[in-house]
């Protein structure tokens, strides 16, 4: 296992690359010199969204408004470290700072294969953020995924370009 610290970043966001129904998620922090690049989840990064705005409604925290969406793009290059497995945010009160942790997701592996699986604990990254930056990247990252593919009003599941054979609807969709 690799444990990795950043500390307080510079910047972080969430974007994506790729056409909706084929896009890979990022999650991205800027440290000095430092650029790390992660592979996450379409749900994590919705997940991760909400979470930073209930902890600031919980904690009853008060926010600036934080760089704008043109410095929140994705920096190249992109070279992911790994894929997120588990991501985890809390505040730092004595710090005044938000703080996220990155787990790599390690597969489960069962029969042969688990004899043959690599050992070890997953990689990990540690970062500290402002209020303003984690609200900035809340904000984004809503965005971000509302670009995707429209979802179902029945059962919530992406619409392709081509269609949607609902399972809410008995796998027909509706007709205008």
């Amino acid at each position: 296992m690799s444990r990795m610290d950043l500390g307080l970043v510079d910047r972080i966001t969430a974007g994506t690359i790729g056409e909706p129904g084929q896009r890979t998620f990022f999650l991205q922090a800027r440290s000095g010199g430092e650029l790390v690049t992660i592979v996450v989840e379409k749900q994590q990064v919705q997940l991760l969204s909400a979470s930073i705005l209930e902890l600031l409604a919980d904690l009853e925290l008060e926010t600036g408004v934080g760089p704008s969406d043109d410095e929140l793009r994705l920096e190249e290059p992109i070279d992911p470290m790994f894929r997120a497995g588990k991501l985890s945010i809390g505040y730092d009160d004595g710090r005044e700072l938000f703080v996220l942790e990155i787990e790599e997701f390690i597969p489960e592996v069962e029969g042969e294969e688990a004899l043959t699986a690599p050992e070890g604990e997953p990689d990990n990254v540690q970062l500290a953020a402002t209020r303003e930056q984690m609200f900035a990247l809340s904000r984004y990252a809503a965005a971000v995924v509302e670009r995707g593919r429209p979802t179902c009003q029945f059962c919530g599941n992406p619409i392709d370009t081509g269609g949607h054979a609902c399972p809410a609807m008995n796998g027909h969709s509706k007709r205008n």
